[in-house]
């Protein structure tokens, strides 16, 4: 009976000691099992936030694929505008190459009369002796035909400046040369002057640079060019703004104290563009029937002096 016992007892500690070893082998893998779970939150979290990192990164991309996609649109319209541009200019060369065919034409004509004209000269002065009744009648279309070339003069000049106008900076050229007979002429500047200029460039501030068409300087004086191929109302108001607010004292200094004689100049000015200059108590310069003049001087020879 003791050894049945006993061997009950070896029996029930042996399973004992299994369900301990069992239950040990449980708690083990529970533990790792937590573990993996901690790591795989982990590894979820930081999934996560890449995730929300690539959504930021294409919200980004988006915006700036919208910005390219603006600057391509100004692109497109600026080249749309230039190829405008571009035409108008086709436009106007072609116009330009006519009118100088048409002028060509009328020098051709001009030429042939006086060839014309010549000979007839010629064939007047071998019968001057035998018809000296046709002297008068000579006289006469002689000076018919000096009136005729000076009407054409006047015409050509007139063509010249409206060749002139699509010429940009050559009226500078054309205008500039009067100056100073102008100023010797109605301002009393002697022969020799102080100093004379043009297309000068002065400084004023660090990226505040100007250039103007011509500066005449005698003493006491400043005469102030502004010489346009086309005339247009901002142009005269700029110029206007500028010499009224005594802006050109401020590139050159040195003047301060002297009067300004303004002069906006072009080779042809419409009445009431003079009238406006006039207004505005600036000199008005243009081509008149032979050489540039000044077209509103006894308007404004009681002009006050101006000065900084």
């Amino acid at each position: 009976m003791a050894e049945v016992v006993e061997q009950r007892v070896d029996r029930l500690e042996e399973a004992l000691m299994k369900l301990a070893y069992a239950q040990f082998n449980n708690e083990m893998g529970l533990k790792e099992l937590r573990e993996e779970n901690l790591k795989f939150q982990r590894e979820m979290a930081a999934f996560k936030n890449e995730m929300l990192d690539f959504k930021n990164e294409m919200a980004a991309f988006k915006n700036e694929m919208s910005d390219f996609k603006n600057e391509m649109l100004d692109f497109k319209n600026e080249m749309a505008a230039f190829k405008n541009e571009m035409l108008d200019f086709k436009n106007e060369m072609a116009a330009f190459k006519n009118e100088m065919l048409d002028f060509k034409n009328e020098m051709a004509e001009f030429k042939n009369e006086m060839l014309d004209f010549k000979d007839e000269m010629a064939e007047f002065k071998d019968e001057m002796a035998a018809f000296k009744d046709e002297m008068a009648e000579f006289k006469r279309k002689v000076d018919e035909d000096i009136a005729e070339m000076k009407r054409e003069r006047r015409e050509m000049n007139l063509q010249w400046g409206a060749i002139a106008n699509k010429l940009g900076t050559i009226v500078e050229d054309i205008i500039y040369p009067s100056c100073r007979r102008i100023a010797r002429e109605h301002f009393g500047a002697p022969d020799e002057l102080e100093f004379e200029g043009q297309r000068i460039r002065r400084p004023y501030q660090r990226g505040d640079r100007r250039e103007f068409d011509g500066i005449l300087v005698w003493p006491g004086h400043v005469m102030l060019l502004e010489a346009k191929a086309t005339v247009r109302p901002e142009y005269l108001e700029a110029f206007d703004r500028f010499v009224a607010e005594g802006r050109f004292f401020r590139y050159f200094p040195e003047y301060v104290g002297r009067r300004l004689i303004p002069i906006f100049s072009s080779l042809s000015l419409t009445e009431d563009e003079v009238a406006w200059l006039t207004a505005h108590r600036l000199y008005a310069v243009a081509m008149g029937e032979e050489a540039m003049a000044l077209l509103n001087g006894d308007e404004l020879q009681e002009r006050p002096a101006t000065s900084s």
